[in-house]
């Protein structure tokens, strides 16, 4: 797995190594329903894919997928804990809805806790302390507010959204088993069980694929949108994400392919919040 996200064997456990460290996960491994997709299409009995680590890692070094949250925050966390970080695993929710339908990670050192994600994928860990954090980008902008109850609210910029996105952050601490309740749960309620959804940096492009339209932010373009048809699809898929051709494959064959054509089943509310630089604007 190190030499798959080109990292030294060891290195220091310190802030400079978590950077090392999380920066190689967002440039390689995408967030991504694309084996999720395939399970549920196929009626796949079992577990769903990647709740295991292991067998999130072997999927990612066979056909270079990843997973939704719960299956890639579990996989991030075992990873950062098998470099000698100290590590938990912990539970949000995104939109801010009250309830915990997201899994993330935080690694604490010196006393401090950094946030490392595996669905937003910032490039850089989270600073979570009890003040107030600003940092504004085209691609990778992150706010992060303290709650009144002890917590905190995270606000980052994800394509196609005009404004960030909320995610409170509710429990600390949960255990695996919490992540994969809360994972077959997502079985049948969930935004990743129809329409493609994949969070991916590549070069100086962050990029989101949903359903069959390109969301990509660059500095030197901002957002552009596109919708792709099905062969441009399947290119992306394999030449961009890097995916396997076999997963791919798959993924067509199961009838994913024409589903990204189809209007979503559950299409996601507007925005209504706004993060703490441009409330009163």
């Amino acid at each position: 797995m190190a030499k798959r996200l080109a990292l030294e064997p060891r290195f220091e456990t310190n802030v400079q190594g978590l950077f090392a460290l999380y920066g190689a996960w967002c440039r390689n491994v995408p967030f991504d329903n694309v084996r999720k997709l395939i399970s549920l299409r196929t009626g796949d009995p079992g577990a769903l894919p990647g709740g295991d680590a292991t067998d999130f890692m072997e999927a990612f070094l066979e056909h270079g997928t990843g997973g939704t949250c719960w299956s890639s925050s579990n996989a991030l966390f075992e990873l950062v804990s098998a470099f000698g970080f100290q590590a938990r695993r912990v539970a949000g929710s995104m939109r801010d809805l009250g309830v915990p339908g997201h899994g993330s990670v935080k690694v604490t050192i010196d006393g401090m806790d950094w946030m490392v994600d595996s669905s937003m994928l910032t490039m850089f860990p989270i600073p979570i302390t009890n003040e107030l954090y600003v940092f504004r980008d085209p691609r990778f902008g992150v706010e992060v507010e303290p709650t009144p109850e002890g917590s905190h609210l995270v606000w980052f910029n994800t394509p196609p959204y005009d404004d960030y996105f909320p995610c409170r952050l509710l429990m600390d601490n949960v255990t695996h088993d919490f992540y994969l309740d809360r994972y077959e749960i997502s079985r049948t309620r969930g935004p990743f069980n129809h329409h493609i959804s994949i969070r991916y940096n590549r070069g100086d492009a962050r990029t989101v694929l949903q359903g069959h339209t390109r969301h990509r932010t660059t500095d030197a373009t901002g957002l552009r949108s596109q919708p792709l048809p099905r062969e441009e699809l399947i290119v992306e898929l394999r030449t961009v994400v890097g995916l396997s051709d076999t997963i791919v494959k798959r993924w067509v064959e199961c009838g994913a392919l024409e589903a990204q054509y189809e209007p979503p089943e559950n299409p996601p509310a507007l925005l209504t919040g706004k993060p703490p630089s441009t409330r009163g604007i």
